[in-house]
């Protein structure tokens, strides 16, 4: 059998047919599988699409919790914090200067009035009042002596009178006489003044000597103790202070700073609570006594000094302590009252969305109320709140209607 020459035109073309038609097999083939998989994606996407949509069509309606409206009262209330104090506190200090030589309290001892805290080294006042008085006595004594100067001037001056009148002495002679008595009455007068300087020396002697007996000027109890036997004090423009004392701790005071924005809520007798740190899950009773003018200003903020009166006669409460008390500034009786959380409630549909409502106009809010399953948005005016109820205004809504604060879990 003869091959084929390469080389003949007849084979050459047999050839290329071949190829061609293998060529287009082959595209033809590629272009089917790609439509395939094309196809299968989508039957994939729409088959998805149609699950989210039969689990929409089949989801639960939304469940909401829900609270009723109530007819009650309101209390409005004023929150501020604060430092507690004695009713009265004295601190006390050295009047004269002196070593301490004995101190007899120390901190929490009661005292009375008129009692001896401490005694400062007397030595040096003692010697200056000892000093004082002998003064006191040698011009008492001078005084005696210019009685009698003057006595006898004054009958010296009566007999040259008398001589003078019936021309037995000079001229000179009388008025020599008139002026030593003159002159024995000014020393008198100089003596005496002398005897009383001296008897206020005295006296100012003796009272700085009772000052080195330290005394308590009221009846309480020591809140500190800055002084210890041995020490010297100084007395002057800037006194050290020696001992602190507060009276009766049965009452107190709770001093609170009011904000600007509150105090023309705040005023006299008011009821109060506060609490402390020391005794967090236990709260007090108070009542404003006081509500300062004078304003204070840190960092741009004002506030205004708030005076409550403490009863403390478990002694639970101390000086100094940080409290938080709430004020009643008004109490609001027999009002529709909404819970506050409705105020800020809106509903969702079952895609996610915000239910459509009317558009509010000024100071108008919106609640929801469940009807028939369904929520519906009920248009109201607010008034006062005391951050968990809001009282609602001119509303002719009925206490028990249940009104949407929330959307409940269905998961």
């Amino acid at each position: 059998m003869v091959a084929p020459d390469p080389s003949s035109p007849t084979s050459s073309s047999g050839g290329a047919e071949e190829i061609r038609s293998l060529l287009a097999s082959t595209r033809t083939t590629s272009r089917r599988r790609r439509w395939l998989w094309l196809a299968l994606a989508a039957a994939l996407a729409l088959a998805a699409a149609g699950a989210v949509i039969r689990r929409q069509l089949k989801a639960p309606p939304p469940k909401f919790e829900t609270i009723a409206l109530k007819r009650g009262a309101l209390e409005l209330s004023v929150t501020a914090t604060g430092r507690l104090d004695a009713m009265k506190t004295v601190d006390i200090g050295a009047e004269v200067t002196g070593r301490v030589t004995q101190v007899f309290v120390d901190y929490n001892d009661p005292v009375t009035k008129g009692q001896v805290l401490a005694i400062i080294d007397p030595e040096q006042l003692r010697a200056s009042t000892e000093q004082s008085r002998a003064d006191v006595a040698a011009t008492s004594a001078s005084v005696d002596e210019a009685k009698a100067t003057l006595d006898e001037a004054k009958q010296t001056r009566a007999r040259v009178e008398e001589q003078a009148a019936r021309g037995l002495v000079a001229t000179s002679q009388l008025v020599t006489a008139r002026a030593t008595e003159a002159k024995a009455l000014a020393g008198l007068a100089n003596t005496r003044a002398r005897v009383r300087l001296s008897s206020a020396s005295l006296e100012l002697a003796a009272s700085r000597l009772g000052k080195t007996r330290i005394m308590s000027p009221i009846d309480g109890v020591v809140l500190s103790r800055a002084v210890e036997p041995g020490q010297t004090v100084t007395s002057g423009f800037q006194t050290p202070i020696l001992f602190r004392l507060a009276e009766d701790l049965s009452q107190m005071r709770l001093v609170v700073d009011i904000d600007e924005a509150d105090i023309g809520r705040i005023h006299d007798n008011q009821r109060a609570r506060f609490s402390v740190d020391a005794y967090p899950e236990r709260s007090f009773d108070s009542r404003v006594t006081s509500v300062r003018y004078q304003a204070k200003i840190s960092q741009n903020v004002v506030t205004y000094e708030a005076v409550l009166s403490v009863e403390n006669r478990e002694h639970l409460l101390r000086p100094g302590m940080t409290a938080t008390a709430v004020i009643t500034a008004e109490t609001l009786a027999n009002v529709l009252l909404c819970p506050a959380e409705a105020l800020r409630f809106t509903p969702l549909d079952k895609a996610g969305k915000p239910l459509p409502a009317k558009p509010l106009k000024a100071k108008e809010r919106r609640i929801w109320a469940l009807r028939a399953g369904t929520p519906q948005p009920i248009t109201v005016a607010a008034g006062a709140s005391d951050g968990d109820w809001v009282v609602l205004r001119d509303s002719a809504l009925a206490p028990g209607l249940a009104v949407i604060v929330d959307n409940q879990d269905t998961n």
